[in-house]
C-alpha cells in the first residue's frame, strides 16, 4: 500500500510540474505576442502566427533590435531547437522576472 501511495505522490507532483511549466510557456506567448505588436514591422507581425511555443520561448531572450530578423531566420529557415535558437541570439534580453 506505502508503494502505490508513494508512485501516486510521486505522479501528482511530476503533473503539478507539467502544468507549471504549461502556464508559464502560455505566459512567455502572450507577453512575447504584445511585444511583436510593439516591435516588429507590420508584414512580419502576420507571419508570427507561424511560430511554435518552442520558437516564442526561444526567441524571448532577443534584445528589441535583433528581433525582426531572427524571426524572419527562425520562420525561413524552420529552425525548432531551443538551443540552436538561443545560440543564434547576440544581444540578450535577460529575464528577472522568470519564476
Amino acid at each position: 500500500m506505502a508503494l502505490i501511495f508513494a508512485a501516486a505522490l510521486l505522479v501528482v507532483v511530476f503533473e503539478a510540474r507539467l502544468f507549471a511549466l504549461a502556464v508559464q510557456d502560455r505566459v512567455i506567448r502572450l507577453e512575447e505576442r504584445l511585444r511583436y505588436a510593439q516591435v516588429l514591422p507590420p508584414d512580419l507581425q502576420g507571419r508570427t502566427r507561424e511560430l511554435t511555443i518552442d520558437q516564442i520561448v526561444s526567441l524571448r531572450f532577443a534584445s528589441d533590435a535583433e528581433l525582426s530578423s531572427l524571426i524572419r531566420k527562425v520562420l525561413d529557415e524552420r529552425l525548432t531547437q531551443r538551443k540552436a535558437i538561443k545560440q543564434l541570439i547576440e544581444n540578450w534580453r535577460p529575464d528577472y522576472q522568470r519564476a
